[in-house]
């Protein structure tokens, strides 16, 4: 697919078919997560990539708005060990937030759905998911991506708004 062809065809799948991702095709959504641009290049993202039917039940039941079926749910974390120093270590909620976006346009390219569910800055669902997952102290969950094939096929959709845009000359 051309780029302006998968950014118009990304949306939030919620519904997906009962069939695994390959392996293949998960190395390919990492790839794509960790081209993402990084403040200073200091890339303060883990990928904690869970297949685990019993692990993806646990998960659902202790993230907000996370009640999806899918066969792989992609936990974007952030390092804080790699994140920058003191009044500029919260950059990594933008580094990981771009490494997201990238894993959703591939998610997209490749023929399958995802639906993107925020944890951090929800303290007692970080807390619930860092301990569902055994994360270590400095790993911070920024979100769920649940992913599989979707079930029905959505329509392109634009949203650009030229009230949006303001220009300054």
């Amino acid at each position: 697919m051309e780029l302006s062809e998968v950014l118009l065809k990304r949306r939030s799948v919620r519904r997906f078919e009962e069939k695994a991702v390959s392996d293949d095709v998960i190395q390919k959504l990492l790839h794509a997560g960790m081209s993402g641009p990084s403040a200073c290049n200091r890339t303060p993202w883990e990928f904690y990539v869970v297949k685990s039917a019993v692990k993806l039940k646990e998960l659902k039941s202790v993230a907000t708005f996370s009640k999806y079926e899918a066969p792989l749910a992609i936990v974007v974390c952030g390092n804080l060990s790699r994140a920058l120093p003191v009044q500029l270590a919260e950059f990594w909620v933008q580094d990981c937030s771009a490494a997201t976006e990238n894993v959703l346009l591939a998610v997209t390219d490749l023929g399958l759905g995802a639906v993107w569910c925020g944890v951090y800055p929800q303290k007692r669902v970080v807390e619930r998911v860092k301990k569902c997952l055994n994360l270590p102290e400095k790993h911070i969950p920024l979100n769920i991506i649940y992913i599989g094939y979707p079930k029905e096929e959505q329509p392109e959709r634009d949203q650009y708004s030229e009230k949006r845009v303001h220009i300054i000359e």
